[in-house]
């Protein structure tokens, strides 16, 4: 066997040794469950790469900002835990959202129907995180505010309503 056979077939035992040595210790396992959202997050900024760099058409931005988001949102999963999904849940329609709203951006044609179905998704998206956030105080503020509203609407007086906001009688 030539001397450089030697070297490499070496270096591919040495190689295969160390892998399963670090496979034994734990690296791996420890390596895919902390950054395994990677898996997500990587290909979308890849699709976004590959637009801006003009070998994508603008269609793989919807995806792209899928993929991103969700790759975010697995992320902060992964790190805080994944109890923190009662709040991050609305996080799956904002990325298809941002994914729409991006195509409709950078794409030649202007659609309004795209347009206000992104903006949909995202603003859905957000009053979501809102009622996520605020969890069971919601249901109060919300009865509080409907009671104060209920209430200036009976007992305010009818002259002082017609004079500020301009209602004619009728």
């Amino acid at each position: 066997m030539p001397n450089n056979n030697k070297k490499a077939v070496g270096i591919f035992i040495l190689t295969a040794g160390l892998i399963i040595l670090l496979g034994q210790w734990g690296v791996f396992a420890f390596l895919g469950r902390v950054f395994w959202p990677l898996l997500i997050l990587l290909p979308g900024v890849a699709l976004h790469l590959a637009v801006v760099a003009r070998t994508l058409p603008a269609w793989a931005l919807v995806p792209g900002g899928t993929l991103t988001v969700y790759g975010i949102v697995f992320s902060l999963l992964n790190t805080w835990g994944f109890g923190l999904f009662e709040v991050l849940w609305p996080a799956f329609l904002l990325g298809p959202g941002i994914g729409l709203y991006e195509y409709e951006l950078l794409s030649g044609e202007r659609s309004k129907s795209l347009y206000y179905a992104a903006l949909g998704l995202i603003g859905l998206s957000i009053v979501l995180f809102i009622f996520s956030l605020l969890g069971p105080f919601f249901l109060y503020a919300l009865s509080i505010l409907l009671i104060l509203s209920g209430a200036w609407l009976v007992f305010w007086p009818e002259s002082k309503i017609g004079k500020r906001s301009g209602w004619r009688k009728m």
